[in-house]
């Protein structure tokens, strides 16, 4: 039994797409955002894969996507558009993000540039993984309290870094209410313990033997952040909600592979561990329609070229069969009330907006 797909599906304010590499994650999220876009919602679609893939196939320049910039509807044709909303795609510059953070919440000029100067937080805002997915959360807050949006879609990246960036609310507030805060800022020289005090000690003397300065740095950054702690520890507690909130929705992107199902139990899992709910499992490229043996044997067409045409109809049965087990052993191991979806190849890779129109008209729920 088959049907469309789910309405509220895309009837949500963010719809967080997750999957392993490889499975189409990209690809499916811009067909989504194109599919409400063309329903009459007012769609943002964002990337956090540095991968340019969604930015491609939506016929956007990879190299000005830092901001969100409109997508051409129109060049959908052939299909019907009786309401047309707005599409806007954007790819995620964690350090970017990062300094218009600094700019706008510091307290002053002086101390956002005192914050964008320091060798700390420069080394800090382009190196570290975890504040990648902490300014992905920043953006996705910024782009979700848009007035003008209707829908936020979120490629995110292969599912474990994925399950690593939705967790990022929590280790931001962890982070501002852990100890180390404390230790290395400025202005605490009274309420240290014997081991705090030692391990300040300790990277005095690592300045001293190397001349690098660390300890005064990292002071100087950490203290240049006062005033500011409690904006972040308020907007990832916001996060943490909107992750967690009803009219978000997490769709988990397969394949039809009997080895990926363990590793799909596992995310969901996890999502739920987060607070966060999955609403769909969506099975991608499943195999089209092909002829059987019997219907080749039956054809008018010459014996040698019946053969092989029959041989071959034979071996792609066994791989529809391989296919049909893997997806009923999903939805076996799927919890009750996740709807499971199919998707079937294109064929080629998706080079044009219509190409995705196509994808998400060709969505179903098995």
């Amino acid at each position: 039994m088959s049907g469309t797909i789910p309405p509220e599906l895309l009837s949500v304010h963010v719809l967080v797409c997750l999957g392993a590499g490889g499975v189409g994650k990209t690809t499916l999220s811009a067909a989504l955002a194109v599919k409400a876009a063309m329903a009459g919602q007012r769609v943002d679609v964002m990337t956090v894969d540095p991968a340019p893939r969604l930015l491609d196939a939506l016929g956007l320049d990879a190299q000005d996507a830092a901001e969100p910039r409109e997508v051409a509807l129109t060049d959908v044709q052939g299909r019907p558009t009786p309401r047309v909303g707005r599409l806007r795609a954007l790819r995620l510059d964690p350090k970017r993000t990062f300094d218009t953070i600094i700019a706008r919440h510091a307290s002053s000029p002086a101390a956002a540039a005192a914050i964008l100067n320091n060798r700390i937080y420069r080394n800090l805002s382009q190196a570290l993984a975890g504040v990648g997915d902490y300014m992905a959360i920043e953006r996705l807050l910024e782009l979700s309290d848009g007035p003008t949006t209707d829908l936020v879609v979120l490629d995110t990246p292969p599912a474990r870094e994925a399950l690593d960036f939705l967790d990022a609310p929590r280790r931001l507030l962890d982070l501002i209410n852990s100890r180390a805060i404390t230790l290395l800022g400025g202005g605490m020289r009274r309420g240290l313990g014997v081991v705090d005090l030692a391990a300040r000690a300790v990277l005095a003397a690592f300045d001293r033997l190397t001349g690098l300065h660390l300890l005064g740095d990292v002071q100087a950054f950490v203290h240049s952040f006062e005033g500011m702690y409690a904006g972040f520890a308020e907007r990832a507690e916001r996060a943490r909600t909107l992750l967690g909130a009803a009219d978000t929705a997490v769709a988990v992107i397969a394949t039809a592979k009997q080895e990926r199902i363990a590793q799909i139990k596992e995310f969901i899992s996890e999502l739920s561990a987060c607070g966060i709910t999955t609403r769909a499992v969506i099975v991608n490229r499943t195999l089209p329609v092909m002829p059987t043996a019997e219907e080749i044997a039956r054809a008018r067409i010459k014996p040698p070229l019946r053969r092989k045409l029959v041989r071959t109809a034979h071996e792609f049965a066994a791989v529809r069969q391989r296919e049909t087990d893997a997806i009923a052993a999903l939805r076996a191991a799927l919890p009750a009330g996740v709807p499971l979806l199919k998707l079937p190849d294109l064929g080629r890779e998706p080079a044009t907006l219509a190409d995705l129109a196509a994808i998400g008209e060709a969505l179903t729920i098995l």
